[in-house]
Formats: structure tokens, C-alpha cells, sequence
């Protein structure tokens, strides 16, 4: 039995198969890079290191994540996303194993900052997401949020199951547990599993039949419809307005997501809350947000993303100000809840915004490039954090920014005119240069 009759055999589309093996994936990969700022205050103790330093190996490692995003976009255009995503999650999980056998903050940064963040760039949500949008069409949202998700349940599940072993053993054998199950469950499920296209299976997008894409294109449809911005070549997109948008708001989600990534546990500590209650609380901020990742997933595939993309960045800055108004104890369960409304929402949202807009011939590059955008705001924000903490005892001047960046950032998505340039709203058809255009109503 060939890979398609396989595939068509158990019934489910095989898509959602590959959604799952990558949410397995993300689960790990952001499930534990984001226990890194439970480790903080105890390598500040151990190797006599103030925050400041320790915050320089994070923002390298956001840094140079940021930095690869766009040559790993260039790769997964070309070969397709499964090399990479197999050999980043190798990478990944003999690095953190190594990580047990760190003793200084310059090793941190080499293994955490350069190694580890450079791999996690071949499993960010602009590679995976990749798959996404070429496997499905109608119900891009959705696979696109069951995907992220995996992301907030890694914060559910992951971070305080980290955290635990951390507090009954050590910090390093928190360390070598992640790396044994990235490297005996997360490997061997991405190489089973996982294929770049549906035409790599002899599959269409969303398990259409033959038939039902001859019908579409008798009638004239388009099977993968395509916007007045759909690009010839990615550089094409800089002389529009939506890439700038998403660029700048994504920007912004990055200073806010690092931050509280590296900083939250540390703020709790500082405000009298233990580790633990601080993992429990981002769990919790986790668990909140893997509903509404799905909830706003789902609904975008009916009504205008933008709109929804707006409203998290708002609702998220609302979180922010609850962190500098409310006492401590207060505002660590205000944020978790607040916050778990709007955490990786932008996610989906913005890489599926970015398909309907430009197109998937080049949607690796182009994710990779506002990826970069939302890494290298994170980078900025994990020094500058780190900084602000060591000057003033405080994080609050630094939330109160992140608040009035989050206003400009919901601002910016809410002016996109999606229903001018998405291929949902204003499809066209392929002319002779593949830019198209005349108006037609996409098929299915």
C-alpha cells in the first residue's frame, strides 16, 4: 500500500496527522525553552552573576533566533520543511542534555544562546506553520491554532513538570529530561510522520478528492486562491503596507512574550512568591491560553483576523497593566489569566494573515523575515529588562512601556485592510506573470 492509499485508508485527513506530530514538536521546544527563567535566581547564587548577565545569554539566544529565521525560510521554500525540523529537534535535544554540564554564564550563553536558539529556529511557529498553510486551505485557522497550542500546553504541562524535577533534584537533570524525550519521542515521531506537502503523498489541501479539484477548476475557481499582493518574489512584499503592520505589531509581541519568558519567575521572586507558584501561575497562564488559541483559531477562518489580532494585543496590554497596579500576589494570578487570554494568539493569526496576503510560494521567507522581527524585539527586551531590574529593584517602568506598546501594536493590526489584499476576501485569478488579475470567487 503506497504513502496516498495509506494516508486515504484511516480516514482522517493525513494533515491532521502532520499537525499533530509538529504539535508534539512545539510542545516540546517552547515547553522548555521557556523554563529558562526558572533557573535564574539559582544561577545567580551558584556563579555569583547578577540578573543583567544572566539576561545577556537569553537575549543572544532571541537575537540569533531571530536571525536564522529567514535563511530557514529560504530553506523550507525550496527542499520543504521535514529536513529541518528533524535535524533542529536533534540539535536540539543533544543540546539540552549538554546544558546539565554548564558551570558559567558564557557557557550558558554559547550552548542556550547560540546553540539551542539557533536550532529552535527550524521548529519556530514560521517553519512549522509552513506546513500548515500548504496542507490546508479553509481550515487554515484552525490547524494553525491546533498547532501553537502545543506551544501553551508545553507551558501547562512541560514548565511545571521542569520545574518539579529542578526542585526535588537539580537544575541539570531538569535539563537531561528534556533532552532524552526530544530525542526518543520528539525525533523519531517527526521522522515518521511528518512531510513537507500534501503532493508529497499525492494528496490535495484540506483531503480534497481528484474529482473535487477538477470540479473547482472546471468551474473556474481557484483550488489555492490568491490576493492583489500574492508575490512573484518575496522581496515584492516591502512595497506593501501589511508586511510593515504585522512586522511592527510582531515586533511588539516580542518584547512582551521574552520578557515575561526570562523575567516572570524572577519578578514573582521579587515580589515574595516562591518558584513554584510562579511556574504554577504560568501554567495556569498556559492551560488559558491553549483554549483561547483554539477559540480564536477557529473563529478566524470566519470572520476578519485583523480584527482578532487587534483585540489580543489590546487584551494583553490590559495584562501588563495589571502586573504595576495590583500587589503581588494579586497581580501574579491577574496576569495568568488576563495574559493566558492573548499569549501565542498572535501566532496563528499573524502567520495566517501573512498566507492570505502574500501567498505560500514564499511564506517560509517571508514568516522567517516577521519572525525575525518579533525575536529581535525580544532580544531588545530580555537585556533591557534584565538592566531595568538591576537598577531599580523593579520591573514596573518596564511593564508600563510594554502597556503603551501593546496599545500602538493592536492599533497597527487593527489598520490593516484585509478586506482589500487577503486572498479570502479579494481572491484573483493567475495571470501569465502569476501576480493575477481579474476577480474571481475561490472554489470549495
Amino acid at each position: 500500500m503506497n504513502e496516498r492509499a495509506a494516508a486515504e485508508h484511516e480516514g482522517l485527513f493525513y494533515g491532521w496527522y502532520v499537525v499533530g506530530a509538529l504539535f508534539f514538536a512545539t510542545f516540546l521546544v517552547v515547553g522548555t525553552r521557556q523554563a529558562f527563567g526558572v533557573f535564574v535566581e539559582t544561577w545567580e547564587g551558584e556563579w555569583g552573576v547578577s540578573v543583567g548577565r544572566i539576561s545577556v545569554a537569553a537575549s543572544v539566544g532571541w537575537l540569533l533566533n531571530g536571525l536564522v529565521q529567514p535563511f530557514f525560510g529560504r530553506i523550507v521554500d525550496r527542499v520543504g520543511g521535514r529536513p529541518v525540523v528533524l535535524i533542529s529537534m536533534t540539535v536540539m535535544g543533544v543540546a539540552f542534555i549538554g546544558m546539565a554540564f554548564v558551570t558559567n554564564v558564557w557557557m550558558l550563553t554559547v550552548l542556550y544562546g547560540v546553540v539551542i536558539s539557533s536550532a529552535a529556529g527550524g521548529i519556530s511557529p514560521s517553519m512549522t506553520g509552513v506546513f500548515v498553510v500548504r496542507w490546508f486551505q479553509r481550515r487554515r485557522g484552525t490547524a494553525m491554532s491546533v498547532l501553537v497550542s502545543g506551544g501553551s500546553v508545553g507551558g501547562l504541562i512541560l514548565l511545571p513538570f521542569l520545574t518539579y524535577l529542578f526542585l526535588a533534584t537539580n537544575w541539570q537533570t531538569a535539563w537531561v529530561a528534556a533532552g532524552v524525550i526530544s530525542l526518543l519521542l520528539g525525533v523519531p515521531l517527526l521522522w515518521g510522520i511528518v512531510r513537507s506537502d500534501p503532493s508529497d503523498m499525492g494528496l490535495h489541501p484540506d483531503g480534497d478528492s481528484d474529482e473535487q479539484v477538477a470540479s473547482v477548476v472546471a468551474s473556474g475557481g481557484s483550488v489555492i486562491p490568491r490576493g492583489p499582493l500574492n508575490c512573484a518574489r518575496w522581496q515584492d512584499s516591502f512595497r506593501s503596507a501589511p508586511i510593515w503592520q504585522l512586522s511592527v505589531a510582531y515586533w511588539v509581541c516580542g518584547v512582551t512574550t521574552a520578557s515575561i519568558a526570562v523575567h516572570f519567575v524572577r519578578w514573582a521572586g521579587s515580589e515574595g512568591i516562591s518558584p513554584g507558584t510562579a511556574a504554577l501561575a504560568f501554567g495556569l497562564l498556559s492551560g488559558i491560553n491553549a483554549a483561547s488559541v483554539m477559540f480564536v483559531g477557529s473563529i478566524s477562518d470566519r470572520m476578519q483576523r485583523k480584527t482578532l489580532l487587534s483585540a489580543v494585543y489590546f487584551v494583553r496590554g490590559v495584562g501588563f497593566l495589571s502586573l504595576i497596579v495590583f500587589p503581588g500576589p494579586v497581580a501574579l494570578w491577574a496576569f495568568a489569566v488576563i495574559g493566558g487570554g492573548s499569549w501565542l494568539a498572535t501566532v496563528p493569526l499573524t502567520s495566517s494573515l501573512t498566507a492570505d496576503v502574500y501567498g505560500v510560494r514564499h511564506v517560509g521567507t517571508l514568516g522567517g523575515l516577521i519572525l525575525m522581527a518579533h525575536q529581535l524585539g525580544g532580544a531588545l527586551a530580555v537585556i533591557l529588562f534584565g538592566l531595568a531590574f538591576d537598577r531599580w529593584a523593579s520591573y514596573d517602568a518596564a511593564y508600563a512601556v510594554s502597556v503603551v506598546l501593546l496599545l500602538v501594536a493592536g492599533l497597527l493590526a487593527l489598520s490593516i485592510k484585509e478586506k482589500t489584499v487577503s486572498a479570502r476576501y479579494a481572491p484573483v485569478l493567475e495571470s501569465s506573470d502569476g501576480l493575477g488579475s481579474e476577480p474571481v470567487v475561490a472554489g470549495g
